[in-house]
């Protein structure tokens, strides 16, 4: 009999490589086979070395079209059929959606990992119960459900969509060694001395506030001209009006985008706080993690999935979400310091990533279920 085989299905190859290469590359040598269901991108490039079985699925992230979520689900019912895994792990939406009642169907036991709620938080009325009916329909025969932060295992309990196992895992968890502890850059006070950069890390995307990041570079710049706000990340095709306005933005001196990044750590290095103004339904903010890892200082919002990375006072500065002047009045609190006592907390920031949230904790609580479903 030959090895089992482990599928894991996602949207983006953005997730696999940055998130879950680990997870593979331990099961692997634990000796299963890998299937991985995602659709192309340049992350693959870096992962030639990992011998893992590839599906490139066509996957509308953000569209509602039923004809092709229809040929999604279809996808991954030729998909199990030809390759029998033994378990699904899923992430992302669709795939956590079409992929579990596939496999339920197929009696494939599944591990979901609800990766945060995403754009239904902000949604209401018909779609928003719709959706919530789908995601009972996937999770409640599921085998285990991964949760990244408590708020959303809590959503997910009281709305009835857990029947199985469940567990509270660090989001991805942060490899510690591939971000390690970056020099502290030289910095002043945004008036005088070294420039001081601020980075955004994410998706160019209303829900994540990347208004308030604008607005509040626009405000702290007419006070503080030796300052400079980064953008990182792509724009969503569904939002490429963003595209003339950052150019604009990035004319008058106020942002800086640098688009889409294979690798943002030379960018984290030389940037003295990450600000993640999100208030979108995350899981556990990656973005957060890696900074926190990489010993910067951290500005996010009390928004699940990005308050449980940051010590308030200690690390970083936690405000409200969507509170413009809270995150304004943060970055001066930031602005104020001396640069000694943001390297400190960006280090306290770097020991707790260690302490709490290694990738090792996730890759050992997947290893552990799996055993037990085999």
């Amino acid at each position: 009999m030959g090895k089992s085989i482990i599928a894991l299905l996602t949207n983006n190859d953005d997730d696999v490589f940055c998130f879950r290469k680990e997870l593979i590359e331990g099961l692997i040598a634990d000796g299963y086979d890998m299937l991985v269901s995602c659709p192309d991108g340049p992350k693959f490039d870096l992962m030639r070395d990992i011998p893992f079985i590839y599906d490139n699925p066509d996957i509308d992230r953000r569209g509602t079209n039923p004809v092709a979520d229809g040929k999604l689900m279809f996808h991954y019912y030729k998909l199990f059929k030809k390759y029998r895994p033994s378990v699904v792990l899923t992430y992302t939406a669709k795939p956590n959606v079409y992929a579990s009642i596939v496999a339920h169907k197929l009696g494939i036991p599944v591990i979901n990992n609800l990766t945060g709620l995403g754009s239904i938080v902000n949604e209401s009325g018909l779609k928003k119960s719709f959706i919530m009916w789908l995601f009972k329909v996937a999770y409640r025969k599921s085998a285990c459900m991964m949760f990244q932060n408590a708020t959303n295992m809590q959503v997910a309990i009281d709305a009835g969509m857990v029947k199985g196992d469940y567990k509270l895992i660090p989001g991805s968890g942060v490899n510690t060694e591939r971000y390690p502890l970056q020099p502290y850059p030289e910095g002043g006070d945004g008036k005088t001395g070294e420039k001081i950069v601020f980075n955004y890390i994410g998706r160019v995307l209303k829900d994540k506030r990347i208004d308030d990041y604008i607005e509040a570079a626009k405000r702290i710049k007419k006070e503080y001209p030796q300052t400079e706000f980064n953008i990182l990340g792509f724009i969503e095709p569904t939002e490429n009006h963003y595209e003339a306005e950052l150019k604009e933005l990035e004319d008058q001196d106020i942002v800086k985008y640098r688009g889409s990044q294979k690798d943002v750590k030379p960018f984290v290095s030389r940037a003295h706080c990450t600000i993640h103004p999100s208030t979108y339904g995350e899981g556990m903010s990656n973005v957060l993690l890696e900074s926190a890892s990489s010993g910067r200082f951290i500005i996010t919002t009390d928004n699940p999935g990005c308050q449980e990375t940051v010590e308030d006072g200690k690390t970083g500065f936690i405000y409200h979400g969507e509170d413009i002047e809270g995150l304004v009045n943060a970055i001066v609190e930031f602005l104020n310091m001396s640069n000694e006592q943001r390297k400190v907390m960006g280090e306290a920031g770097r020991k707790r990533m260690i302490e709490n949230f290694s990738r090792d904790v996730v890759v050992n609580a997947y290893k552990s279920k799996i055993r037990e479903l085999l």
